[in-house]
């Protein structure tokens, strides 16, 4: 088969359109599974509910009681 160098230039750059759109759906699917586990990951030890334990908001602690609030 003897392709013109145009047809041959147009070929060429259709497998190297496929094999980047490929490469970038894949790309984007680990980099999103990537993502969802750091996710995961990094939320897994916030403690929510009444059992919490560590440290935790004290409102009196940062209430500032020597401030005199006129109005």
């Amino acid at each position: 088969m003897d392709l013109s160098p145009k047809e041959q230039a147009q070929l060429q750059a259709e497998v190297a359109m496929n094999g980047f759109i490929q490469w970038t759906k894949k790309g984007t699917l680990y980099a999103g599974f990537f993502l969802m586990i750091v996710v995961f990951a990094c939320n897994n030890g916030v403690e929510t509910g009444s059992d919490k334990t560590g440290s935790q908001y004290n409102g009196e602690q940062y209430n500032p009681s020597n401030l005199k609030v006129d109005k």
